[in-house]
């Protein structure tokens, strides 16, 4: 044979084959198709392990210009393990299939249609999935291909034993009315109900979507409206997605509300804090790996905010990041997130820890780890309680190995301002906590406003404060954190003007206090305040602790314990003007946290109040003699205390 003979029959023998499927249509269109049930149910058979049965016709159908292949009363078995026999039944499918896909040896299908489907899917142990058709049903690369999926009514069961979760959803199509300049067509609306349990949580849902199911559809969006309730979550939705089987793109207007930020945790794989309840509404939009809640807003407890949130996939772990503004943070909301119990939640009497005031329930960091996070964070205004409202907050929060800081910290408070760092290490064991702040320019008039009945004195400018503190601590809870703190505290005032009436009282002088009372109280001038606290262990030792004043001086000692929130401090007055009658002794304070204490040195009192007695016994005049308190007393050098207070603890990093 010569070779252009050859290069012929090549070409005929290139052409009949190319032509095949055309003659195959041809045939099944002329003679019918129910003569292959046979060998198709046995070829599934063989390549699936699992019987295909088709009960009614199969045959052939055109429909604009394009072959479909139909059958009657369907049903397809599941593998042995699953808990249903069978993965689909229908009373009827019709299928368009991917002729040149099926000539490369791969099935696609674009289009199917089930009539009544019964449909029961599976998950179980190591990695198997009952939609993998290949023998040990666990190869991705062997899931059947569906472009889009219609129906007319039918039922989807999901079973996922490993992760909890067991659904049921019912389908029908619902006839909406046409709209031709909205191109919507009359009955092309899926409605759905699902009901049962996911990861472990009751879940029930409904909404509306389009004619078909876009499970792979990745260039048209799928209109889709749900509401539904997962747990003590809430979720409305309506927008559109693009890919039901994997949400490459999703366009959607979302509210959502729940008992606390952190149960979102098994739906969403994102580590939120403990909050109480909240509401956020907002658009939820997905690109490609990156999820976006944008220009959402709403509240957390009795906290207002308003913000951008997105979440990159696709890296180690997820990463979130985005910017938060409170335009008020109660900071009562902050309660569970620091492990301190909220009011309803305090230990009744008697328990262990029902005298704390230390937030004292370990910190969940278990899930730290499993996110990075890189957050603005603004609040306009924080409210704590009377004496504890800040206000203008910025801060940067960062969540890198489980290491959690906010730096900078800033924030302005009693006129003055806040800045620092602070940083929870769980990446450590014991869990390593660190903070460092500088307080300038605070007004002690402010502070002191709801311990004072009237802070300004008259018109009395207390002066300004300014303040350190760095510590370094470890433990489980924030109160075991501060009981093995080790660093310096130190605060200083002067410049100032304080309540002379508050000063005499403090010394007992009862004339002094009688003749202010009757005129009116003056203010004093204040050359300085000044304490300096040396931590180790969480106990805090006074290395310096005055109020220095133009007519007295207060002067201090003692301790203050962290580890069992105990306050042992002693503060003796000492006059810098003459006084006649003072009963003047050492003031204790004492008690805990939850209850101070403070007590006058009764024996003392006593023991110079008896003392005038017995004198006045002899002679009235001489009674005067143990009540009698000369100045000038003590100097004090505030320029080397504040020195000393200033330098006591080391700048934080800003």
């Amino acid at each position: 044979m010569t070779r252009s003979r050859t290069m012929k029959w090549l070409a005929v023998a290139g052409l009949g084959l190319a032509t095949l499927p055309l003659w195959l249509l041809a045939a099944i269109t002329l003679f019918g198709a129910n003569w292959a049930r046979g060998p198709l149910q046995d070829l599934v058979q063989q390549r699936t392990g699992r019987a295909l049965r088709i009960g009614g016709d199969l045959g052939l159908r055109w429909v604009d210009g394009r072959p479909r292949a139909v059958a009657a009363a369907v049903g397809f078995a599941n593998p042995a393990w699953a808990s249903a026999p069978m993965m689909l039944q229908a009373d009827g499918v019709e299928i368009r299939v991917g002729w040149r896909a099926l000539l490369q040896g791969r099935l696609e299908l674009p289009e199917v249609r089930l009539s009544h489907p019964r449909i029961f899917l599976e998950q179980g142990t190591g990695g198997r999935k009952t939609w993998l058709l290949d023998l040990a049903q666990t190869q991705e690369s062997h899931r059947l291909t569906i472009g889009r999926l219609q129906l007319d009514a039918g039922e989807i069961d999901y079973t996922d034993l490993g992760q909890s979760s067991t659904l049921h959803a019912t389908l029908s199509t619902r006839a909406t009315p046409a709209s031709p300049g909205a191109g919507v067509r009359p009955g092309d609306e899926i409605v759905f109900q699902v009901q049962g349990r996911f990861r472990g949580q009751p879940l029930t849902a409904a909404g509306s979507g389009g004619s078909a199911l876009a499970w792979r559809d990745e260039s048209a969006p799928y209109p889709l409206t749900v509401k539904g309730t997962v747990g003590r979550t809430q979720v409305q939705a309506e927008g559109t997605v693009t890919s039901l089987r994997l949400w490459r793109a999703a366009d959607l207007r979302v509210t959502v509300q729940g008992d606390s930020l952190a149960s979102l945790f098994p739906y969403t794989g994102i580590v939120l804090p403990p909050t109480p309840a909240y509401q956020f509404a907002g658009r939820l939009v997905r690109e490609a790996a990156v999820w976006r809640f944008e220009s959402f807003n709403g509240h957390i407890g009795k906290s207002t905010l308003a913000g951008t949130l997105e979440v990159q996939s696709g890296g180690p772990r997820p990463a979130l990041a985005g910017d938060l503004r409170f335009e008020r943070l109660d900071l009562t909301d902050l309660r569970a997130a620091v492990g301190a119990r909220s009011a309803e939640a305090v230990p009744p009497p008697g328990a262990a820890d029902s005298a704390r005031v230390l937030p004292s329930l370990p910190l969940d960091t278990s899930k730290w780890a499993s996110l990075d996070a890189d957050v603005a964070l603004e609040a306009h205004t924080l409210v704590g309680g009377p004496a504890l409202t800040f206000n203008d907050l910025k801060t940067h929060v960062a969540l890198k190995d489980a290491r959690l800081s906010l730096d900078p910290l800033a924030f302005g408070w009693a006129g003055g301002k806040v800045q620092g760092h602070l940083a929870v290490d769980a990446g450590q064991a014991p869990i390593q906590g660190t903070v460092a702040l500088q307080l300038r320019g605070l007004s002690l008039g402010t502070l002191l406003a709801p311990v004072l009945r009237d802070a300004s004195g008259g018109g009395v400018r207390m002066g300004l404060l300014d303040a350190d503190a760095e510590l370094q601590g470890h433990g489980a809870s924030v109160g075991s954190m501060l009981a093995s703190a080790k660093g310096r505290l130190s605060l200083r005032a002067q410049e100032g003007q304080i309540s002379r009436l508050l000063m005499e009282t403090s010394g007992l002088h009862l004339l002094e206090i009688l003749r202010l009372n009757l005129v009116g109280d003056q203010p004093v001038a204040m050359n300085c305040a000044v304490a300096v606290f040396d931590v180790d262990q969480g106990l805090m030792r006074s290395s310096a602790l005055l109020l220095d004043t133009a007519v007295n001086s207060l002067q201090g000692t003692g301790h203050i314990s962290l580890a069992s929130e105990q306050i042992d401090l002693t503060i003796v007055p000492r006059t810098k003007v003459n006084t006649l009658v003072a009963l003047r002794g050492p003031v204790h304070i004492g008690g805990t946290f939850r209850k101070p204490e403070v007590k006058l040195d009764v024996g003392r009192i006593a023991a110079r109040g008896a003392g005038a007695v017995a004198l006045g016994l002899l002679n009235p005049l001489l009674a005067i003699i143990p009540l009698f308190e000369a100045g000038p007393g003590a100097k004090n050098d505030c320029h080397r205390l504040l020195l000393q207070a200033q330098g006591a603890a080391p700048a934080p990093k800003i």
